[in-house]
Protein backbone atom coordinates (compact mmCIF):
# COMPACT_ATOMS: atom_id res chain seq x y z
CA UNK A 1 0.00 0.00 0.00
CA UNK A 2 3.04 2.27 0.30
CA UNK A 3 2.97 3.44 -3.33
CA UNK A 4 -0.81 3.94 -3.28
CA UNK A 5 -0.57 5.88 -0.02
CA UNK A 6 2.22 8.08 -1.36
CA UNK A 7 0.41 8.78 -4.64
CA UNK A 8 -3.22 9.10 -3.50
CA UNK A 9 -3.29 9.00 0.29
CA UNK A 10 -5.38 6.57 2.32
CA UNK A 11 -8.47 7.80 4.16
CA UNK A 12 -9.32 4.42 5.67
CA UNK A 13 -8.68 0.71 5.23
CA UNK A 14 -10.65 -2.43 6.01
CA UNK A 15 -9.77 -6.07 6.48
CA UNK A 16 -11.63 -8.34 4.07
CA UNK A 17 -13.48 -10.81 6.31
CA UNK A 18 -17.04 -10.93 4.92
CA UNK A 19 -17.32 -14.53 3.58
CA UNK A 20 -20.49 -13.57 1.67
CA UNK A 21 -18.32 -11.35 -0.53
CA UNK A 22 -15.92 -14.21 -1.37
CA UNK A 23 -16.14 -17.20 -3.72
CA UNK A 24 -16.30 -20.70 -2.31
CA UNK A 25 -16.63 -22.27 1.09
CA UNK A 26 -13.04 -23.51 1.06
CA UNK A 27 -10.91 -20.60 -0.09
CA UNK A 28 -7.72 -21.41 -1.91
CA UNK A 29 -4.52 -20.41 -0.18
CA UNK A 30 -3.07 -19.23 -3.51
CA UNK A 31 -5.86 -17.72 -5.64
CA UNK A 32 -6.80 -14.63 -3.65
CA UNK A 33 -7.33 -12.64 -6.84
CA UNK A 34 -10.03 -15.07 -7.95
CA UNK A 35 -11.53 -16.01 -4.56
CA UNK A 36 -11.35 -12.72 -2.67
CA UNK A 37 -10.19 -9.60 -4.53
CA UNK A 38 -12.23 -10.01 -7.74
CA UNK A 39 -15.55 -10.68 -5.96
CA UNK A 40 -14.92 -7.84 -3.49
CA UNK A 41 -14.10 -5.54 -6.41
CA UNK A 42 -17.34 -6.58 -8.10
CA UNK A 43 -19.34 -5.71 -4.96
CA UNK A 44 -17.67 -2.30 -4.80
CA UNK A 45 -18.20 -1.67 -8.52
CA UNK A 46 -21.87 -2.52 -8.05
CA UNK A 47 -22.08 0.19 -5.39
CA UNK A 48 -22.36 -1.99 -2.28
CA UNK A 49 -21.42 -0.33 1.02
CA UNK A 50 -17.68 -0.92 1.29
CA UNK A 51 -17.80 -0.93 5.09
CA UNK A 52 -19.59 -4.31 4.84
CA UNK A 53 -16.36 -5.95 3.64
CA UNK A 54 -14.98 -6.18 7.19
CA UNK A 55 -13.64 -4.28 10.18
CA UNK A 56 -11.79 -0.98 9.87
CA UNK A 57 -8.02 -1.00 10.31
CA UNK A 58 -5.89 1.67 11.94
CA UNK A 59 -4.13 3.23 8.93
CA UNK A 60 -1.29 4.47 11.12
CA UNK A 61 -0.37 0.82 11.71
CA UNK A 62 -0.19 -0.21 8.04
CA UNK A 63 3.28 -1.52 7.22
CA UNK A 64 5.22 0.79 4.90
CA UNK A 65 7.91 -0.38 2.53
CA UNK A 66 11.19 1.50 2.45
CA UNK A 67 11.23 2.33 -1.26
CA UNK A 68 13.97 4.64 -2.43
CA UNK A 69 13.06 7.57 -4.64
CA UNK A 70 14.64 7.73 -8.10
CA UNK A 71 16.96 10.70 -8.64
CA UNK A 72 17.10 12.75 -11.82
CA UNK A 73 20.15 14.97 -12.34
CA UNK A 74 22.28 16.42 -15.14
CA UNK A 75 23.91 13.05 -15.89
CA UNK A 76 20.73 10.99 -15.99
CA UNK A 77 18.40 8.94 -13.84
CA UNK A 78 19.41 6.73 -10.93
CA UNK A 79 16.86 4.33 -9.54
CA UNK A 80 16.31 0.85 -8.29
CA UNK A 81 14.85 -2.43 -9.48
CA UNK A 82 12.40 -2.97 -6.62
CA UNK A 83 10.72 -6.24 -7.68
CA UNK A 84 9.96 -8.71 -10.41
CA UNK A 85 6.40 -9.28 -11.54
CA UNK A 86 6.07 -12.81 -10.25
CA UNK A 87 6.74 -15.74 -12.55
CA UNK A 88 7.29 -13.62 -15.66
CA UNK A 89 10.61 -12.13 -14.57
CA UNK A 90 9.95 -8.57 -15.76
CA UNK A 91 11.78 -5.96 -13.70
CA UNK A 92 9.71 -3.41 -11.77
CA UNK A 93 11.54 -0.14 -11.03
CA UNK A 94 10.96 2.91 -8.87
CA UNK A 95 11.47 5.12 -11.94
CA UNK A 96 8.33 6.92 -13.07
CA UNK A 97 7.60 7.05 -16.78
CA UNK A 98 7.35 10.84 -16.47
CA UNK A 99 10.92 11.06 -15.14
CA UNK A 100 12.20 8.66 -17.79
CA UNK A 101 10.84 10.75 -20.70
CA UNK A 102 12.63 13.79 -19.24
CA UNK A 103 15.85 12.05 -20.33
CA UNK A 104 14.90 12.74 -23.96
CA UNK A 105 14.23 9.21 -25.23
CA UNK A 106 11.45 8.51 -27.72
CA UNK A 107 9.91 5.12 -28.45
CA UNK A 108 12.00 3.16 -30.91
CA UNK A 109 15.31 4.51 -29.59
CA UNK A 110 17.93 2.32 -27.97
CA UNK A 111 18.67 3.17 -24.34
CA UNK A 112 21.97 2.48 -22.59
CA UNK A 113 21.07 0.95 -19.22
CA UNK A 114 23.35 -0.05 -16.36
CA UNK A 115 21.86 -2.51 -13.87
CA UNK A 116 24.26 -3.25 -11.07
CA UNK A 117 27.55 -3.80 -12.92
CA UNK A 118 25.93 -4.93 -16.18
CA UNK A 119 25.64 -2.46 -19.05
CA UNK A 120 23.34 -3.10 -21.99
CA UNK A 121 21.60 -1.35 -24.85
CA UNK A 122 17.85 -1.97 -24.86
CA UNK A 123 15.14 -0.60 -27.19
CA UNK A 124 12.47 1.61 -25.61
CA UNK A 125 9.18 0.36 -27.06
CA UNK A 126 5.45 0.46 -26.42
CA UNK A 127 4.83 -3.27 -26.04
CA UNK A 128 6.44 -6.71 -26.09
CA UNK A 129 5.62 -7.48 -29.72
CA UNK A 130 7.70 -4.49 -30.80
CA UNK A 131 10.84 -6.63 -30.36
CA UNK A 132 11.66 -10.15 -31.62
CA UNK A 133 11.14 -13.19 -29.39
CA UNK A 134 13.69 -13.57 -26.58
CA UNK A 135 14.92 -9.98 -27.00
CA UNK A 136 14.95 -7.40 -24.19
CA UNK A 137 12.78 -4.32 -24.10
CA UNK A 138 12.25 -1.27 -21.96
CA UNK A 139 8.67 0.02 -21.60
CA UNK A 140 6.32 1.99 -19.36
CA UNK A 141 4.24 -0.52 -17.39
CA UNK A 142 0.60 -0.35 -16.32
CA UNK A 143 1.64 1.42 -13.10
CA UNK A 144 3.29 4.19 -15.12
CA UNK A 145 6.81 3.10 -14.19
CA UNK A 146 9.79 2.09 -16.28
CA UNK A 147 10.04 -1.69 -16.62
CA UNK A 148 12.39 -4.11 -18.34
CA UNK A 149 11.41 -7.42 -19.89
CA UNK A 150 12.33 -10.04 -22.45
CA UNK A 151 9.70 -10.90 -25.03
CA UNK A 152 8.30 -14.28 -23.89
CA UNK A 153 11.13 -14.94 -21.43
CA UNK A 154 12.37 -13.77 -18.03
CA UNK A 155 14.60 -10.70 -17.92
CA UNK A 156 15.54 -11.50 -14.30
CA UNK A 157 16.66 -15.03 -15.20
CA UNK A 158 18.34 -14.20 -18.52
CA UNK A 159 20.41 -11.35 -17.08
CA UNK A 160 20.67 -12.70 -13.50
CA UNK A 161 19.09 -9.65 -11.85
CA UNK A 162 17.70 -9.87 -8.33
CA UNK A 163 16.00 -6.96 -6.58
CA UNK A 164 17.06 -4.71 -5.09
CA UNK A 165 19.49 -3.67 -7.80
CA UNK A 166 20.67 -0.22 -8.79
CA UNK A 167 19.80 1.06 -12.26
CA UNK A 168 21.24 4.05 -14.11
CA UNK A 169 20.14 5.57 -17.42
CA UNK A 170 22.12 8.42 -18.96
CA UNK A 171 20.37 11.30 -20.72
CA UNK A 172 19.75 10.83 -24.44
CA UNK A 173 22.41 12.34 -26.70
Amino acid sequence: MTLVQDRDGIESAREITNRDWMIGAALSSTFHGRDIFSPVGAHLARGDDWSAVGPELDITKLVRLNIAVAKLDDRGLSGEVIATDGPFGNLVTNISGDDFVKLGYKQGRTVHVVIGKNAMDIPFVRTFSDVPLNQPLLYIDSRGHLALAVNQASFAAKYEVRPPAGIFIARAK
